[in-house]
């Protein structure tokens, strides 16, 4: 394996941004296909923060700094993929529901669902139910991922699924996270999935999207 890829994944595990980015450039410079960039390096990187934070080896501040440093390869390699005809194999819409201004756990599911090749569309926090169905229609989207931190926002999430699930959207796929949602909740409230932190985000996407 090129040594580059490997430093690389290795930058982008300790969240080494400047690194990362250097790395990225010297691959490219060699000649590196950038859809080989981001599916042997920056993948497996983010993967392996992934695996750690689910066996809370690492936390939400070492996740954020390797996300972080993941986007600011992607910033150079987004352009060369466009420019490459590669396209985005699914098409996501994610955003904080109606009430709820955090975003650190929907930044960092919007991060590796980039990585993981999806095209996303991040629509923020406090997003009115109607937005998430306008976005997923404009779109074309197949998932539409809502996230809520406060307890008090679990009934705009349950609003949220509703009204997408009656847009007449039959191919769009939901699914739900944050703090106080269950997957109990989840099922009540007729979601397709449910993913407990950001680094089960990406496999429970696909999981549901195959479904």
């Amino acid at each position: 394996m090129n040594q580059n890829l490997t430093l690389l994944q290795s930058a982008i595990e300790a969240g080494k941004r400047k690194d990362a980015v250097a790395l990225t450039r010297s691959l490219l410079d060699e000649g590196m296909a950038p859809l080989d960039v981001v599916e042997q390096a920056l993948v497996p990187g983010m993967s392996v923060i992934g695996e750690k934070f689910k066996r809370n080896e690492v936390f939400v501040p070492e996740m954020l700094i390797a996300a972080r440093a993941m986007k600011e390869c992607m910033v150079l390699l987004e352009p060369l993929l466009v420019a490459a005809g590669v396209k985005p194999k699914h098409t996501a819409v994610i955003g904080t529901v109606q009430g709820d201004l955090h975003d650190i756990g929907k930044n960092l599911v919007a991060m590796m669902l980039k990585g993981a090749n999806f095209a996303v569309h991040d629509l923020g926090t406090n997003v009115p139910t109607e937005k998430f169905v306008e976005a997923a229609r404009e779109h074309g989207a197949e998932l539409v991922c809502l996230s809520a931190l406060l307890t008090t926002t679990m009934p705009a999430m349950r609003e949220a699924v509703g009204v997408i699930r009656a847009a007449a959207l039959p191919k769009v796929k939901i699914l739900v996270g944050g703090a106080p949602i269950t997957q109990e909740f989840c099922n009540e409230i007729g979601a397709d999935g449910y993913s407990p932190d950001a680094a089960s985000a990406v496999d429970k996407a696909k999981e549901v999207l195959s479904a």
